[in-house]
């Protein structure tokens, strides 16, 4: 019986450190039929560790291999390049999965490879004790982006499937001499066209000296595979080769780069078997445009009031029409939070799985809805047919029709097996979510604290709250019947952008309302205490404070992210490729106190902090001084003139001659905007409140350090803390060591912390669906972003407003790297024209920076401008170009109105009723970027 066969490992792994271990994980299976986890630690870049042993872990024991056997163990690249690795184990399984980890001295996982695990069989007719040389090729992140579902099942979509074919290997190609060798080629092709094939070309006779016609055809693997055996005799090597593609009009394309070469003699004793692993084919990489919209503003003639999920199918057609290969929307969950038009608002989820109600199709819900109820429907279409989106009627209109409907049906549909399984599958969020919208409508408010028992979340209260004996289940089966039908619009129009060659990108929100089904059901996952916001940038000079409760990580990895991975797989139902909201947050996370109202005074979290020893080994002691309200009485003569001493009197107490500090009653945003309020409505202020409310949040503001809320003895440098004149007071010493502190802070003591949070993070999104991930890394951006993206294979985004590089006015698209999606303007900035009517001077120095004019600048954003900047990003080296619909349009006629920012997410585009001029200038510019 087949007992061992020595297999010599050669991994080409350029982008790995020396410094570390190679961990090799199998799930293999033995010869006998067991499966068995098997793991080599594999020291890097020398023989021994530095105690003279070499570890080899197996299973849970670790077996000490001393140096007179090290030799028989590990063997190195003989004249190859450092990047390979080479050493021997003992295989006992017929087949296997592995995946190679990098690893430290404690075992750490510092790196992984992407995309799924290797799959390995072993060679037909093996002898016992035969050696077997297996060349791999670690794979980065980017290597695996082809198997994501955006392409695999969208782009590289084929039309028929291909039959899967083992290679006959020795059954033909018998070993017969002693010197032959037989070399197993597999390569990975996601994108072939049908009826085309897959050759591998070289110098030797049975590679066909580099004519394709007497090459080596390679057969169907599976999952992209293409595989082939072919035996070589000794004196063939070393072999020169490549792959190739054979179309079935007869052309031949070779891949790109350097040929690839083949050597023996990695073993001591000669090999029989060398399997190769050459990772992907090198074709030029694919690049693709794409479309941004908001779904209420996917009209069509048929709608109620709002674009609808059954919309997309049309939007879809136009897309393929244009040339375009995505459609990227905003987030589409339920954001009922406080019924009224705030909840517009896509990025404050009322949860996070439910779909929002407002994208209904109330036609569809039916194929038998009474006439009185298709009148009240065209009534209702014709009343909501306006220029903005009524949200507040349009949703109460819905919800009325569809309970007019469900009422009709609901014995039908709610025992319907289809909605059995729906309900099946999806009750662990679908239950609570029901609950929560019967709790908020009979409480009347979704702050879960007010509703009495029902406060704290608890599954024998919510299953009792939804069983069919309970009163209210006929309310609570509304909302499964709503859901069910959004479910089912919207898979709808997902398969048939999948089958039209459309990637449907969906959005993930970076938090969840304070507010939320998460937050009552799963408190333990949130800092309910803290909100999340992001420091001053680009966006606002004052930072940003989204009032989402800050995550709870350290609880969500206790069970490896369920959450989070639940949430994605919801997700890849119906998109095959996603957005990372400010992904920033995954690295660390700007947190305010819960009563902030602004951004401004935060701090990241996780970081680590200046403690009060460090500041006292620097001569700084005063940490009163330095981390509350610094207040003259000249600041507020300044700020407030003649009326200074009337806000001294009802917020101020005077606690020295001239030194101010606020009263209990008003020490925080939430308790000054609140007595402002009280002011106002009793008239005793004498200016706007606004202005009095701007004026003392900068007093407030006015700190250097801010104390940790949990240890008195931490604290964080206020960002831009020279900007205050709490430190413009300051003695130098004090300025020159706040400043050295604050810039190592911000820019350098976090970076090995926050790389560490994203690598624990971030892959719990990634590994949880085949999406294609793309993340949004706009703001203040630390160096370990990018790495650790590209590491991970995450597509960033460059808009040309905000670069990324430091000194850059206007980003160059030319520039940019292929792992990115480049953009003109995005969902919250204002559109191409916009921006560039409303500044004359940065329009003057983008047009002679990036357009290469000294001439005057015409003042509107003509079509002829428009084109110049897509035209930019079309051509730029991006793996997509993706365009607000807005901007498509400027290439046609002026767009209307600027942004009204309070009401910003009322605007929609009839995106159907694009003229044909339009399409055709569309369809010139992006039909020919798929390459």
């Amino acid at each position: 019986m087949l007992q061992s066969v020595n297999f010599y490992i050669s991994l080409h792994a350029k982008s790995i450190s020396t410094d570390y271990y190679i961990l090799i994980e199998r799930k293999a299976k033995s010869f006998l039929g067991s499966t068995k986890i098997l793991r080599n630690l594999i020291w890097v870049d020398s023989f021994l560790r530095e105690n003279g042993e070499f570890e080899l872990v197996f299973r849970e024991q670790i077996y000490e291999i001393r140096e007179r056997e090290l030799q028989n163990t590990l063997l190195y690249s003989l004249g190859a390049e450092p990047s390979c690795l080479r050493f021997r184990t003992n295989a006992g399984f017929m087949e296997c999965e592995e995946s190679y980890y990098v690893v430290d001295d404690d075992k750490n996982v510092l790196r992984w490879e992407a995309g799924k695990r290797r799959k390995l069989w072993l060679p037909d007719g093996v002898q016992d004790g035969e050696v077997v040389e297996l060349h791999d090729l670690w794979q980065n992140g980017s290597d695996g982006l082809p198997f994501r579902s955006a392409f695999k099942d969208v782009i590289f979509r084929r039309s028929g499937s291909l039959d899967i074919e083992r290679p006959l290997g020795i059954i033909q190609n018998k070993l017969d001499q002693e010197d032959s060798v037989l070399v197993h080629f597999k390569i990975f092709c996601p994108n072939i066209e049908d009826e085309a094939l897959i050759y591998v070309i070289g110098s030797s006779m049975k590679l066909g000296h580099w004519k394709v016609q007497d090459g080596l055809k390679l057969k169907y693997a599976g999952e992209s595979i293409w595989h082939a055996d072919c035996v070589m005799q000794k004196e063939d090597f070393p072999i020169k080769y490549r792959y190739g593609k054979y179309g079935k009009g007869g052309n031949f394309s070779i891949e790109n780069g350097p040929n690839r070469e083949l050597f023996v003699g990695l073993s001591t004793s000669q090999p029989r078997y060398i399997l190769l692993s050459d990772g992907l084919m090198r074709e030029m990489p694919w690049r693709g445009a794409g479309v941004a919209i908001p779904m209420f503003s996917v009209r069509s003639e048929a709608d109620l009031g709002v674009g609808e999920f059954i919309d997309l199918k049309l939007l879809v057609d136009w897309a393929v029409e244009s040339g375009f290969h995505l459609v990227q929307l905003l987030p589409i969950n339920d954001t009922s939070v406080h019924g009224m038009w705030w909840d517009s608002y896509p990025y404050s989820s009322l949860s996070v799985f439910a779909l929002h109600p407002l994208y209904l199709r109330v036609q569809a819900l039916s194929g038998k809805i009474p006439e009185d109820i298709k009148k009240e429907i065209q009534r209702a279409r014709e009343q909501l047919d306006g220029k903005d989106v009524d949200y507040e009627a349009t949703m109460a209109t819905k919800l009325s029709i569809a309970k007019k409907i469900f009422s009709l049906e609901k014995d039908l549909i709610l025992n319907s097996s289809s909605f059995q399984k729906f309900l099946s599958e999806n009750e662990d969020w679908l239950k609570p979510y029901a609950a929560f919208c019967f709790l908020r409508d009979f409480f009347e408010t979704s702050d879960h604290s007010q509703w009495g028992r029902f406060s704290h979340y608890s599954r024998n209260k919510l299953e009792k709250l939804v069983s069919k004996d309970s009163v209210h289940y006929d309310i609570i089966s509304f909302h499964y019947y709503i859901q069910f039908h959004l479910h089912l619009q919207l898979s709808e129009a997902a398969e048939y952008a999948r089958k039209k060659g459309v990637v449907f990108k969906g959005d993930l929100p970076i938090g969840v309302d304070r507010n939320s089904v998460d937050t009552w059901v799963y408190p333990n996952l949130f800092r309910m205490n803290t909100s999340t916001g992001a420091p001053p940038d680009y966006f606002d000079k004052n930072g940003q404070n989204w009032g989402f409760p800050t995550y709870n990580w350290e609880e969500m990895s206790k069970d490896n992210y369920a959450w989070w991975r639940a949430r994605l797989t919801q997700m890849a139902k119906y998109f095959t490729a996603y957005r990372i909201d400010h992904i920033l947050g995954f690295f660390r996370i700007w947190e305010l106190p819960e009563h902030a109202m602004t951004g401004l005074v935060g701090k990241f979290r996780p970081s680590i902090p200046l403690s009060q020893e460090e500041l006292e080994r620097e001569g700084i002691w005063d940490f009163d001084r330095l981390s509350l309200p610094y207040i003259r009485q000249e600041f507020l003569e300044d700020k407030f003139g003649a009326s200074w001493t009337f806000v001294a009197s009802n917020f101020m107490n005077e606690y020295e001659k001239q030194q101010f500090e606020f009263k209990e009653d008003c020490n925080t945003e939430k308790k000054i905007a609140s007595k402002l309020k009280e002011c106002a409505e009793s008239s005793l202020l004498l200016d706007s409140e606004d202005k009095i409310r701007r004026s003392l949040f900068d007093l407030l503001q006015n700190i250097v350090l801010i104390r940790d809320p949990d240890d008195a003895r931490k604290f964080y440098p206020r960002f831009n803390l020279e900007d205050t004149s709490s430190f413009k007071d300051l003695d130098d010493h004090s300025k020159n060591v706040l400043k050295r502190l604050y810039y190592d802070y911000y820019f350098h003591r976090q970076e090995s912390l926050w790389r560490q949070n994203a690598l624990e993070t971030l892959p719990a999104l990634l590994n949880s669906s085949d999406m294609l991930a793309c993340g949004e890394d706009l703001g203040l951006i630390p160096s370990c972003v990018h790495p650790v993206m590209q590491e991970l294979g995450l597509i960033g985004l460059r808009i040309q407003r905000m670069p990324s590089e430091p000194g850059l006015e206007f980003g160059i698209p030319s520039q940019y790297s292929y792992m990115t999606v480049c953009a003109p303007s995005c969902h919250d900035c204002s559109t191409l024209r916009a921006w560039w009517e409303e500044d004359d001077e940065r329009r003057r120095r983008f047009f002679k920076t990036v357009m290469g004019s000294d001439k005057l600048p015409p003042s509107l954003c003509v079509p002829e401008i428009v084109y110049f900047i897509l035209r930019q990003h079309v051509e730029a080296p991006s793996m997509w170009a993706i365009f607000p619909l807005q901007n498509c349009r400027s290439l046609i006629y002026p767009w209307p109105t600027p942004i009204n920012q309070k009401n910003l997410w009322k605007h929609f585009f009839l995106a159907i009723y694009m003229n044909t001029t339009a399409r055709i200038k569309l369809e010139l510019m992006f039909g020919s970027r798929s390459v």
